[in-house]
């Protein structure tokens, strides 16, 4: 897991400092892609505790990087706490099933990362 969440960082933030003027495609793959770490970052949360802010801080990251606009960035903040609440409304402990979302949630981030990342 370690291996897929180092990826999924370091993809993310190639994606994001690649941003500059998005089509209307790139824009939703960098939705999906909030989406994917506000899960992220309810799963972690379940095991590492409620204080951590790894996966926040990471998305506070692409905002820095991407500096989108004030309705694209009022919309990657929706993303990300949609995926907050969705995670945290389907998973309520740190068990196998969770963990197992969250190495799930890694790739599918890494995967839209990568191709956020594209010109």
């Amino acid at each position: 897991m370690r291996v897929l969440t180092g990826l999924f960082l370091t993809l993310t933030l190639a994606a994001s400092a690649m941003a500059q003027d998005r089509t209307p495609a790139q824009r939703q793959t960098l939705k999906d892609l909030a989406y994917a770490l506000g899960q992220s970052h309810a799963l972690r949360q379940l095991c590492v505790g409620a204080a951590d802010p790894y996966w926040r801080e990471r998305m506070g990251q692409v905002l820095q990087t991407e500096t989108p606009d004030e309705a694209f960035e009022r919309s990657l903040r929706e993303s990300f706490n949609t995926g907050y609440a969705a995670a945290q409304a389907q998973f309520s402990a740190c068990d196998t099933r969770s963990q197992s979302e969250a190495v799930q949630v890694a790739r599918q981030g890494a995967s839209l990362a990568e191709a956020a990342a594209k010109p």
